[in-house]
């Protein structure tokens, strides 16, 4: 079974979720956040969270006055038009360059992501009067997912899934989509090769980003800016295909024809 066959999906972000400081345990702040709303996980549930309350509490700051550029971000910096310093920091984050020009820097992060800044963010972080510190991506969003999905499940007695979101640009289309960089409990990607359409005629090559979709959803109840709905309850999905890793989700290069 997959989530073809909910007829009804409920999503619900939650409220009091509060500012995350470096060392605070997330599965304590999500159960609060439930508790004070007098609700509570079910089997099956999902829970999504913004990447960067994970990264906070995993204490994935930079400060840019700390950094000193090496040759290559100054050289680089000056072609794009960026600070030399956000350069180095997205430099040491990635295993190479997809795409520059003024304004843009696209690269492969080393989780493989291929991203804009390597996922380094200023939004969101603190108040912008004289910080200068940026925001990571967790180290490994996977074992995050799994670390507070074995923490929920613990909690309420019963297995969830978690994912970890983050919002994409995509090549060919504008705007940013939720998408998932850390996946626990849950299939990925939904192989759907050989099963039959409306006419009997068998798949030949469709496969569903079904992190990703459920990201992307719950990305519209977390907002952008100044929402302040960092964690989203996903209930009514169903799956039968075993839990998988983000990784399942990433292209492999030699399957990848624009890079």
């Amino acid at each position: 079974m997959t989530s073809a066959n909910a007829d009804r999906l409920e999503l619900t972000a939650l409220r009091g979720v509060p500012m995350v400081q470096a060392g605070d345990d997330v599965p304590t702040l999500i159960t609060a956040a439930f508790e004070r709303s007098a609700m509570a996980l079910l089997a099956g549930d999902v829970i999504v969270i913004a990447q960067k309350i994970v990264s906070k509490a995993e204490g994935q700051r930079v400060n840019l006055a700390t950094l000193e550029p090496s040759p290559r971000a100054v050289t680089l910096a000056a072609e794009i038009e960026k600070d030399p310093r956000l350069v180095e920091a997205v430099l040491s984050e990635s295993t190479r360059i997809v795409r520059q020009r003024p304004g843009v820097l696209i690269t492969e992060h080393r989780l493989g992501f291929v991203m804009a800044n390597a996922g380094i963010d200023r939004s969101n972080v603190g108040p912008p009067e004289g910080s200068e510190e940026v925001l990571l991506l967790p180290r490994n969003p996977d074992a995050s997912a799994e670390r507070i999905r074995r923490a929920l499940s613990a909690r309420y007695g019963c297995e969830v899934a978690v994912i970890v979101s983050d919002s994409f640009g995509r090549a060919w289309r504008n705007g940013t989509v939720g998408v998932a960089i850390g996946v626990a409990g849950l299939p990925a990607l939904l192989d759907r090769r050989g099963a039959a359409d409306l006419f009997g005629r068998p798949l030949q090559v469709t496969t569903i980003g079904f992190a990703d979709e459920i990201a992307a959803a719950a990305s519209l109840l977390m907002g952008q800016a100044a929402e302040g709905r960092p964690v989203v309850l996903v209930r009514g999905l169903a799956w039968s295909e075993p839990a998988s890793s983000v990784r399942a989700l990433i292209r492999t290069k030699e399957e990848d024809l624009f890079r």
